[in-house]
């Protein structure tokens, strides 16, 4: 199998490189972050390098990019640990809006390619983990429109997005995912509350409430079009996770290799080196296994949410043992605010929490094991 990148794709990814070295060096993130995480500026200029139309199709105003072109970019914006939510408005948005009618597409699409318009997944709820198919949020029909009732929580940028696009049960109890339909909801409409606040890792979230609020019908068959979009921002989240890992890295060696102890640079510690091949070890197997997820994006849906699955339990345990590691490494400044390793650390535990920590994914490809092996196969 041949892993080369095409030429179109190497050059995407040193566009972003550039980017990123030039427009988004780390007293800027630091500065954000500092501010309150609000990255609508960051957002724009990434729309003009057009990675805001990377995967929206030509017809729509987009480039009609496939997933291995997204994986290229995010892994470019984890080494630069670029906090806007490329992800959530560039890639799963367009992804849920495929499954819309005609004229909400072109309604919209449009809007997300040139980035007017900043549309973000407003899926978890309380009590809910990490489970797609419980949704407490109502929706209520009347004739051809939709109201829609229930507050949703960490809904990435919320405050600072135009439109949501939320699951909510049409009918039966929470755990009836028979019933779930997808909505797009604009920021404007009236009964839309959203709070805003700063995550831990630098960007923001919101807390979504919903009080008998127009909205307009995405799709009835909710539930496999939130699954497909979701799985859409793990793959996306894989990648990222790769390049900030591989990022930390490097800045972790480089620093081995200037910081000295008993007059000897930390690099030339036998056990010290052992460490660093073991993190090296496991940033590999984290690449491999993103590629493998992107890969799969495409498959139906029992293979594609599987290889998401796997995938998602190695960039767990590879940015769990690479994070630890790395900042053990350089012992206490690894840890303050103002130097960037602590910053990549942050990042890394956020990402293994979101859409699913390790464990649930280790339950998900647990429930998705069915062939035996063994002595009593």
């Amino acid at each position: 199998m041949d892993f080369d990148f095409s030429d179109d794709q190497v050059s995407l990814r040193d566009a972003v490189a550039r980017w990123v070295d030039k427009g988004f060096a780390f007293e800027r993130r630091h500065t954000i972050a500092k501010d309150g995480g609000k990255t609508r500026d960051v957002y724009n200029e990434l729309a003009e390098l057009g990675l805001t139309a990377l995967a929206v199709p030509d017809a729509h105003g987009g480039m009609g990019f496939g997933p291995v072109e997204a994986m290229v970019v995010m892994e470019e914006l984890g080494r630069g640990l670029v906090n806007a939510p490329l992800a959530q408005g560039a890639l799963m948005a367009p992804a849920l809006l495929a499954h819309a009618p005609a004229a909400l597409q072109v309604e919209w699409l449009p809007k997300v390619a040139d980035a007017s318009a900043l549309v973000v997944l407003a899926h978890q709820e309380r009590g809910a983990r990490y489970h797609l198919d419980r949704v407490a949020t109502r929706a209520t029909a009347l004739g051809d429109n939709y109201r829609l009732t229930g507050v949703k929580s960490i809904v990435p940028a919320g405050d600072e997005a135009d439109a949501f696009i939320v699951p909510a049960n049409l009918g039966g109890g929470d755990d009836d995912d028979t019933g779930i339909a997808l909505f797009l909801v604009s920021r404007g409409a009236a009964g839309v509350t959203v709070r805003g606040y700063p995550t831990q890792d630098g960007a923001r979230a919101a807390e979504l409430t919903l009080a008998d609020t127009p909205a307009q019908l995405i799709t009835a068959d909710g539930l496999a079009a939130l699954q497909a979009g979701v799985d859409v921002g793990i793959a996306a989240l894989c990648a990222e996770a790769v390049g900030v890992m591989d990022k930390l890295v490097t800045i972790t060696v480089d620093y081995m290799n200037t910081r000295k102890q008993f007059n000897a640079t930390l690099s030339s510690f036998q056990a010290l080196r052992h460490r660093i091949a073991d993190v090296k070890m496991q940033l590999e197997l984290a690449r491999s296994m993103s590629y493998y997820a992107t890969l799969r994006l495409n498959d139906l849906e029992p293979r594609r949410r599987q290889a998401i699955a796997q995938a998602k339990v190695q960039i767990g345990n590879a940015a769990r043992f690479v994070g630890q590691q790395c900042i053990q490494l350089h012992g206490g400044i690894g840890v303050t605010d103002e130097y960037i390793a602590s910053h990549y650390f942050k990042r890394l535990t956020m990402i293994e929490m979101q859409f699913g920590d390790t464990l649930h994914h280790l339950g998900e490809v647990s429930a998705r094991m069915q062939d035996t092996a063994g002595a009593l196969a």
